[in-house]
């Protein structure tokens, strides 16, 4: 098995929140990548890329590998996606993305696919899962497809699924082939589907084996991320606290207000319990990513705003406290237990007030 020399690609990594974005930029670094550039939003990646000759600093090449969260603001990560697989501006195309999200629910999974994504990574991640990703990105690009509908790589997984799950309209006898990226235009038919074989140029730039095969990184630059990862971990309550903070502050200034004013309060609220449920795990406090994911349920665009919902949301606010207080880690055993009752509880209660 080759082991991969990650000095030669770059990176780009797109990320809202510092503290995740500094902590990734740091496990990309253990991993040896060469260059890491950053931007923390959708709108400076583009910036970037659009950069003359498609490199993100002048001079330097564009990047290899893009990974960006979805939920930004103002161009969250599926409408860098969208301009990355089909603006004129675009340095690449055929640039691997691995889409990075909270909210691994099936419509975002879906609406990323349909898109052109290459990889999705579900938060709260592990180290291995990010190094796996990269790896898969690596060792099996998946070849192109370009029809009316679609641009992207080939939605059918190597190897997954039963017979019984198989569905593609078209066969592979009646897909033509096309050895070169140098022009991509739309098949004229609404049933024509092309498929884009290419060299594999990111295995050759790590120093993979010619004819194919898997490879690896040396396993002291895992070990050097996992303990990254939880040196990180000791800040994580410091900055959880905050957001637990602001959504305190939210409801608060959301009780003074008119119900009918109230919508946008929560859809902050939704925003934090989003980045919440996503880094927990990730940073040994999984029951923060429980008790963040069920807040972010019960404050979607079309959830209750009255003064129950707002008490809902203390609710949740001080069982994450708790955790953080506690140090909770893991499921927490039969103090996690009891503290997921009495979320319940305070959710039956508000429930039940008329």
């Amino acid at each position: 098995m080759a082991v991969y020399d990650l000095s030669r690609i770059r990176i780009l990594l797109v990320e809202d929140n510092r503290f995740v974005r500094n902590m990734f930029r740091d496990t990309l670094t253990h991993f040896r990548v060469g260059h890491v550039e950053v931007a923390s939003n959708g709108t400076e990646a583009v910036e970037m890329l659009k950069v003359p000759g498609g490199q993100m600093i002048p001079g330097l090449p564009t990047a290899d590998i893009v990974i960006s969260d979805l939920v930004m603001a103002p161009i969250d990560g599926l409408l860098l996606l969208r301009w990355l697989r089909s603006s004129k501006d675009s340095p690449n195309r055929f640039m691997p993305f691995i889409m990075l999200s909270g909210a691994a629910d099936s419509n975002y999974v879906s609406q990323a696919r349909d898109l052109g994504t290459t990889e999705f990574l579900a938060k709260p991640f592990a180290i291995e899962t990010v190094y796996k990703h990269i790896l898969e990105v690596i060792d099996y690009p998946r070849p192109f497809i370009t029809s009316r509908e679609y641009f992207g790589p080939d939605r059918r997984r190597r190897d997954v699924g039963s017979p019984g799950e198989e569905q593609r309209v078209t066969r592979d006898s009646d897909i033509t082939l096309v050895y070169s990226a140098d022009r991509i235009v739309k098949p004229e038919g609404p049933s024509d589907v092309w498929k884009f074989v290419l060299p594999n140029a990111l295995r050759d730039k790590v120093g993979g084996v010619a004819g194919g095969g898997s490879g690896e990184i040396p396993a002291d630059l895992l070990e050097e991320a996992e303990a990254s990862l939880e040196r990180a971990a000791l800040d994580f309550t410091e900055w959880a606290g905050k957001y637990l903070a602001k959504l305190s502050k939210l409801c608060a200034q959301a009780l003074e207000q008119e119900r009918d004013l109230r919508r946008g309060y929560f859809g902050e609220i939704n925003l934090l319990a989003h980045e919440l449920r996503g880094q927990g795990g990730t940073f040994g406090y999984p029951l923060i990513s429980v008790f963040g994911k069920r807040l972010y349920e019960v404050t979607g665009s079309e959830c209750r705003i009255g003064d129950n919902a707002v008490e809902i949301v203390k609710a949740h606010v001080d069982v994450m406290r708790a955790v953080l207080r506690e140090k909770i880690a893991g499921d927490g055993g039969q103090v996690g237990r009891d503290l997921r009752k009495s979320l319940d509880a305070a959710i039956e209660k508000q429930l039940t007030v008329s």
